[in-house]
C-alpha cells in the first residue's frame, strides 16, 4: 500500500492528494505532523540513494528556521538530522509518497510524480 504523508493544511499536499485520487491511485493518508516517517524508513531511503538528506528538509518551514536554517545541515550529522526528521513532521518536505521501496518528495512536477505512482 502506498503511504501518503501529508499536512492537511498544505495546499501543495491537497493538490497532490487530488491528482493521485483522480488518477485512481489508492493510498493511505498519514498526517505527517502526527506521525512522521520513522528513522529506519528515512535511513532506508537515503541508503537506496533515491534521496539526499537535504531533499527531505522543509527549508521553507518555520521549524527549519528555528533550528538554524542552512546551518542545520552544517552543524548536525546525518544521524542527528534523521532523528530530527523522524521526530518532527514539520521539518519534512511534503508530501512524501512511498510504497516502502520507492519514494517521492514534494509535488513540483505532477506529471513526473504520477508517472511513478500510476
Amino acid at each position: 500500500m502506498i503511504k501518503f504523508y501529508w499536512y492537511p493544511n498544505c495546499s501543495t499536499c491537497r493538490k497532490a492528494r487530488k491528482a493521485l485520487g483522480e488518477a485512481g491511485v489508492a493510498f493511505q493518508e498519514i498526517d505527517i505532523t502526527e506521525k512522521p516517517p520513522a528513522a529506519a524508513q528515512i535511513k532506508k531511503w537515503l541508503k537506496s540513494e533515491q534521496l539526499e538528506l537535504k531533499q527531505l528538509l522543509n527549508t521553507s518551514g518555520q521549524e527549519y528556521r528555528k533550528l538554524g536554517g542552512a546551518e542545520l545541515l552544517k552543524s548536525k550529522s546525518e544521524s542527528e538530522l534523521v532523528k530530527l526528521l523522524a521526530g518532527n513532521g514539520r521539518l519534512v518536505k511534503r508530501p512524501v509518497i512511498t510504497d516502502g521501496e520507492r519514494v517521492t518528495v514534494g509535488f513540483r512536477d505532477p506529471a513526473a510524480i504520477l508517472k511513478v505512482w500510476n
